[in-house]
């Protein structure tokens, strides 16, 4: 139910529909304007986001738009990427909507905890969609859960990155 990914290049992610998480590391105290939400505090540490790539282009194209922050935000991640660097990514090529799913299963981690209410959830009766932990949460954990919560469900795969953007460091 697992697979892993060396390679960091978004091109190389599936153009198909699916449900990904984003692994992003804060290196310090921040805080950030988040559209609507407001002016918020980011601790140093992870930050776990449940999304989806039902869109063109599907997985490829989405996580290709998250990979370098960027300097018109239209989500609420956009932010979010301004200060953090991508650790690492969970996705599955999926047809079925399961990023509702994923947050739950995500909240129940150890050590995660909701930061931002409503942040990426603002379509959604989720409670949120960003989760922070102060430790790596673990991959194998996820998909653990994953299983247990939803035994009919597509392959999981993690891609690592190496990217450690500038902006972070601001």
């Amino acid at each position: 139910m697992c697979c892993a990914s060396t390679t960091p290049d978004p091109d190389h992610l599936p153009p198909h529909p699916g449900t990904y998480a984003l692994i992003l590391r804060c290196p310090r105290r921040r805080r950030v304007r988040v559209g609507r939400l407001g002016v918020l505090p980011f601790d140093p540490g992870y930050y776990l986001y449940a999304g989806s790539a039902f869109g063109p282009g599907g997985l490829s194209a989405r996580l290709r738009h998250h990979v370098r922050p960027t300097n018109k935000p239209h989500w609420h991640i956009d932010y979010l990427r301004t200060v953090t660097d991508l650790h690492h990514v969970w996705y599955t090529c999926d047809p079925v909507r399961r990023e509702h799913d994923w947050a739950t299963v995500i909240s129940a981690l150890p050590g995660a905890t909701i930061t931002a209410r409503r942040f990426g959830a603002s379509d959604c009766r989720c409670e949120s969609h960003l989760f922070f932990s102060e430790n790596l949460p673990s991959y194998r954990s996820f998909c653990s859960r994953i299983r247990r919560a939803m035994p009919v469900h597509e392959k999981i795969c993690v891609c690592y990155y190496t990217i450690h953007d500038r902006s972070a460091r601001r």
